[in-house]
């Protein structure tokens, strides 16, 4: 899995707490935001999250390219519907030998993971014959129809790759741009930072909050599980850990600085 930060609001505690500021202020937003100063900023910033306003927190998105991740999560990721998503298309793009995720537990298996691997090879082989089928007699018709050479394989490609993929697993990797505002990520986070969450968009989701938090640390510093912040909401169904992921959550800054200084 690779995840980075394509892009993001400028100086966007700043900017939250600008917002957040200007509805109290007589003042206009350019006076507010030049003349605030970064203990202020801190300062408004906590007591929004204290308050719990979140609507400001929408004044500042972030963008990340994410690669090396199974259609299984991105399935997943799409259900939050307060971003935008472009997603690599099995639609246009021909996949001559397609990537795929294999699951922790698979992969420890030896019986499991030689399964695995020839449903995948099985697929692979699937895919392309179903193509060959598709492709000649249809680019063959579209000739007899009027069409010229060149855009009839073009044509008759795209209708073959487009149903050929029918045949790829939930495991087929895929890459994906997401873009989601503050608030809408510590919802996110709420929910695929819990240690219920589906393994591989937890993983994702404390890939994605390590890299706003270097970015905004005052911004995302409560964002993680609900029992971050309070009991867990989990009922009978709790993981029973909270010491351990309230630890692990508290040194995540810090481990990921300890990283960068090393490098």
């Amino acid at each position: 899995m690779k995840v980075r930060l394509l892009t993001y609001t400028p100086d966007p505690e700043r900017a939250v707490a600008a917002a957040a500021k200007l509805c109290y202020a007589a003042v206009g937003v350019d006076q507010i935001f030049e003349t605030m100063s970064d203990e202020d900023v801190q300062k408004f910033l906590g007591r929004l999250i204290e308050l719990g306003h979140g609507s400001p927190f929408e004044h500042a998105s972030f963008t990340f390219a994410i690669e090396g991740v199974s259609r299984v999560l991105t399935h997943q990721l799409v259900r939050h519907r307060i971003a935008s998503y472009s997603q690599q298309s099995q639609r246009y793009v021909k996949l001559e030998q397609f990537e795929y995720i294999v699951p922790p537990n698979i992969a420890a298996n030896p019986k499991a993971a030689a399964i695995f691997e020839e449903t995948m090879k099985r697929d692979q082989v699937a895919y392309n014959a179903i193509v060959e089928a598709i492709e000649a007699p249809l680019a063959e018709q579209l000739i007899n129809e009027g069409k010229n050479e060149k855009t009839a394989w073009q044509m008759a490609e795209k209708t073959a790759i487009e149903d050929a993929r029918f045949v790829f697993p939930n495991a087929c990797e895929t890459k994906i741009v997401v873009t989601m505002n503050a608030r809408a990520l510590h919802n996110f986070f709420e929910h695929r930072c819990c240690n219920r969450a589906q393994w591989e968009i937890r993983a994702l989701a404390v890939a994605m909050l390590t890299e706003v938090r270097k970015l905004a640390p005052t911004l995302f510093k409560y964002a993680g599980p609900k029992c971050l912040n309070g009991p867990c909401p989990e009922g009978k169904m709790t993981c029973g850990k909270i010491k351990a992921v309230r630890a692990f959550y508290e040194q995540l800054s810090v481990i990921d600085t300890d990283k960068e200084k090393d490098a």
